[in-house]
């Protein structure tokens, strides 16, 4: 059944659900009962929630957040504790899944610029994209933006270059005092 009608039918709302269900993971995944999870319970865990096991030094910096993979997760761990507790573990779900949100989000937004289904922004996708959000932009600095972001100079804006693009500058914002 779908993660969404699960919610609907349950009456609790997205955030609660969301919970319980990570709460499930968590007891899963500490089989011993033992209060933690300890390496790979985590990345037994991480697999069941998101699909994708995690790398021991990958860093994926999303936003206001950097998830940080296993190797610091563990580093991060209470130093009188053998892995990560109960509380851990809902904090650093609730940030990946802010993290895995983001992503998706510049995924829908590359796929809806890319009108021709090519995997690709031309130049004159990001012109008709443009017109769209931003009708009075002079074409020379729509243009100098494509160059820009096309970081292999290939004439094309792959989605990996497209996501550096919108993800520029957001460490910078990390910085930043939150209001």
């Amino acid at each position: 059944m779908c993660a969404w009608r699960e919610e609907a039918e349950s009456g609790l709302s997205g955030e609660e659900s969301r919970r319980k269900r990570w709460v499930k993971a968590f007891e899963a995944c500490d089989e011993d009962h033992k209060g933690y999870l300890n390496r790979e319970d985590y990345k037994v865990a991480v697999v069941m929630l998101f699909g994708y096991k995690p790398s021991k030094e990958m860093a994926v910096n999303v936003g206001l957040t950097s998830i940080v993979e296993v190797d610091s997760v563990m580093a991060s761990v209470k130093q009188n504790q053998s892995g990560v507790s109960l509380e851990e573990f809902l904090n650093l779900m609730s940030t990946k899944k802010a993290a895995h949100f983001y992503q998706s989000e510049v995924r829908q937004l590359f796929t809806a610029f890319d009108r021709q289904c090519r995997g690709y922004l031309s130049l004159e996708d990001f012109r008709k994209a443009f017109s769209v959000v931003a009708p009075k932009l002079p074409e020379r600095t729509v243009v100098e933006a494509f160059r820009e972001v096309d970081q292999d100079s290939d004439g094309h804006i792959s989605f990996k270059d497209f996501e550096s693009a919108m993800n520029y500058g957001q460490d910078n914002l990390s910085a930043l005092p939150l209001i």
